[in-house]
C-alpha cells in the first residue's frame, strides 16, 4: 500500500492571495497548479512551479472550465471538441514553465465542475483523456465513476483519489461548494485514515460506501488547509512512500 497526498494550489489571482501554498507544501507530494482559467494566472503558475520544484513536490495541470468569476464551480455546457480545446490550452500553458524550469508534467486533474461533469458525462471524460493520452500522464479522479471507467478503458494510468475536507453522497460523488468551510483537521485525519484502511466513508445521508484511493486531496484554499494537511500526513507516513516520509 502507497499512498500519496495532493493538493489545489496556485489560486491566487494578481494581488488576491488563496491559501498559503508555502506553508501547505512541505506536508504535500503532489501540487495540483491551477492553469489560469478558474484561478492563477502567469506570475502565480510560474510561483508555484518554483515552489514546488524547491520541495521536490510533483506537479500537475489542474485546469477548468473558462469561469474565472465562479472559481470554476459551475457547470456550462460544452461539447467534446470544446473541451479538449480548453484543456489543451491550459496544459500547454503550465508545461511552458515547467519546461523552462527542466521538470516535467506528472498528472492532470480537473477542477470544480469540470470534475464533476467528467465523473457523470463520457464526452466530457473522453476529452481529458485525450489530452493526457498525447501527454501519457496519470489522471486522478473518482473510482467508480466514469473517472475509472473511461481512463481505465484507455489505458491511461488512473489515479483514484479521497478528499480530506469534502462530503462524499450516496452515489460516492462529491458534495461540490462554492466555498470551503473550516474543517476539524482531528475528523479529516481520521477519515482518511479510515479510506485507507478500511476503503469505506461516511456519507452525508449517514451510510457507509466503498472508496478507492492512492492520493489524498487537500484543498488549499480551504480556511484551516495547513493544519488539516499537517494531520492527514501524520496519520498517512505509515503509508506513504519512504521517500517522502
Amino acid at each position: 500500500m502507497s499512498i500519496n497526498i495532493n493538493c489545489d494550489m496556485g489560486e491566487g489571482f494578481g494581488l488576491y492571495q488563496m491559501g498559503d501554498d508555502e506553508a501547505i507544501m512541505p506536508y504535500v507530494t503532489e501540487a495540483n497548479i491551477a492553469c489560469g482559467f478558474h484561478a492563477s494566472d502567469p506570475g502565480h503558475m510560474h510561483k508555484t512551479v518554483l515552489l514546488a520544484k524547491s520541495y521536490g513536490v510533483k506537479i500537475g495541470a489542474h485546469f477548468s472550465l473558462p469561469d474565472l468569476q465562479g472559481f470554476g464551480r459551475r457547470e456550462m455546457k460544452v461539447s467534446r471538441e470544446e473541451i479538449f480545446d480548453i484543456v489543451l490550452y491550459q496544459v500547454g500553458a503550465l508545461i511552458a514553465f515547467l519546461d523552462i524550469n527542466n521538470l516535467t508534467l506528472n498528472h492532470l486533474k480537473p477542477h470544480g465542475a469540470l470534475y464533476g461533469m467528467a465523473a457523470r458525462q463520457q464526452e466530457i471524460a473522453e476529452a481529458i483523456a485525450d489530452v493526457a493520452e498525447h501527454y501519457q500522464v496519470s489522471v486522478f479522479g473518482l473510482a467508480g465513476t466514469l473517472h475509472e471507467e473511461v481512463y481505465k478503458g484507455r489505458g491511461l494510468d488512473f489515479v483514484p483519489e479521497f478528499y480530506a475536507d469534502l462530503e462524499y453522497d450516496r452515489d460516492g460523488h462529491l458534495v461540490i461548494t462554492r466555498s470551503h468551510d473550516v474543517v476539524n483537521p482531528s475528523v479529516a485525519a481520521a477519515r482518511c485514515l479510515r479510506a485507507v484502511m478500511e476503503r469505506k466513508v461516511a456519507t452525508v445521508e449517514g451510510a457507509d460506501i466503498d472508496v478507492q484511493v492512492s492520493s489524498v486531496c487537500v484543498h488549499s484554499d480551504t480556511p484551516n488547509s495547513v493544519e488539516v494537511a499537517k494531520q492527514v500526513r501524520e496519520v498517512l507516513s505509515p503509508y506513504m512512500p519512504a521517500t517522502t516520509k
